[in-house]
């Protein structure tokens, strides 16, 4: 949705971009979704597979412009930014590993560039992408999808507002069971195989959302970790669980649980924030609502759209309260606040605060760093810096 009444007056239809998310793809379906959803894009270009062949099929699919139907992202990049009518955007909805090279080439070509999470597969290239995105005339907009989720954001404004006081405890869970034992489909392919991937498995995968989610509630910089990883699979190469304990500033402490191995568990994210006056939670698989509880009062149940919702996040809601809306209106909304921010730029606007950047990426690589190298050193605590 919007971020402000004045992006009316630029609410032009941007030209969308897509690298990764051809055939048998998972996120690049749901990245295309979220992108027409609120009718904010559409889809023009593409280079939709490493495999030259198969991104020719996939955007014959989707129904491309055969001139706009691209082998490689490197030829999509130069074309696409010599056209008079070239995108104005695209999508990086690949494995990890391509994020990089992709990002920059289009970065430098001055696309503005929509990338999923993790940012890159390695610290040293999330560092250099950081440094390139600086000197681009582009912008940067990471997806971490939940931040889009309206009670994510109510949380954040009620903490925010001083509504449980000092933060004190932090505690963010993210187990799935997918991978309980060795899968072979794509997408097990890839998120196990470290070249791919990166050096972390459920802690890029899914940890890297757990961690971005309790920083984006809470405001709060995480200074060091103590992360126990294991790789429970035999001969995986990547870690399927973790378990990590986080020092924030100010003094608060937090635990952070990712696993890919808990059998019963499909897509559990859960936050709980506690603070001196107060506690928050929320839970991804009943997103719809948001549990508070002041000390020594009866727990409130704030619901999506309903009373006590604050005002500055029900222009992230579509439905009325009780119709379900989650995952891919999240998405939609990052994508719709990403198209005011580029049409608005335009107009001199500043960057929004709510869109996770280029800097929030950079920290999410640093975080699958630190846990293993804490992990290799017995969950030593490792300094985020």
């Amino acid at each position: 949705m919007p971020i402000d009444a004045s992006a009316a007056q630029n609410n032009r239809v941007l030209k969308l971009g897509m690298v990764g998310g051809g055939k048998d793809a998972f996120i690049g379906a749901v990245h295309r979704i979220a992108a027409r959803l609120d009718g904010r894009y559409d889809l023009v270009a593409g280079a939709l597979s490493s495999n030259p062949d198969k991104a020719k099929a996939s955007g014959a699919e989707l129904g491309l412009d055969p001139d706009r139907n691209y082998g490689s992202f490197e030829e999509m990049a130069a074309a696409e930014a010599a056209r008079p009518d070239g995108i104005d955007a695209v999508a990086i909805v690949t494995p990890n590993h391509v994020h990089y090279p992709a990002a920059k080439a289009f970065l430098e070509h001055g696309i503005h560039v929509i990338c999923d999470k993790p940012l890159t597969s390695t610290l040293d290239d999330a560092k250099k992408l950081q440094a390139v995105a600086k000197q681009s005339s582009a912008m940067f907009f990471l997806t971490h999808n939940y931040t889009g989720y309206p009670m994510v954001r109510q949380a954040r404004e009620m903490v925010h507002a001083g509504q449980i006081g000092k933060i004190r405890v932090i505690q963010v869970e993210y187990p799935q069971d997918w991978l309980t034992v060795e899968e072979t489909n794509k997408q097990a392919a890839w998120r196990t195989d470290p070249a791919r991937s990166g050096a972390g498995g459920s802690t890029g995968d899914i940890g890297t959302h757990a961690f971005n989610l309790a920083g984006f509630v809470s405001g709060l910089k995480l200074e060091s970790l103590s992360a126990d990883i294991q790789s429970f699979v035999p001969g995986r190469q990547v870690d399927d669980n973790a378990h990590v304990m986080l020092r924030y500033e100010g003094g608060a402490r937090g635990l952070l649980w990712c696993s890919q191995v808990a059998p019963g568990n499909e897509n559990s994210l859960k936050l709980r924030v506690y603070g001196e006056t107060g506690g928050l939670e929320w839970r991804q698989e009943d997103p719809n609502y948001l549990k508070f509880t002041p000390f020594g009062e009866p727990c409130q149940i704030i619901t999506r759209g309903g009373a006590g919702m604050n005002a500055s996040v029900a222009g992230t809601t579509r439905i009325p309260p009780g119709h379900p809306e989650g995952y891919l209106e999240g998405f939609a909304n990052l994508y719709s606040e990403i198209a005011d921010v580029i049409s608005l730029d335009k107009a001199g606007e500043s960057h929004p605060h709510l869109i996770p950047t280029i800097e929030d990426g950079l920290a999410g690589v640093a975080f699958i760093n630190a846990c293993v190298t804490s992990s290799k050193s017995n969950a030593a605590w490792v300094e985020m810096g």
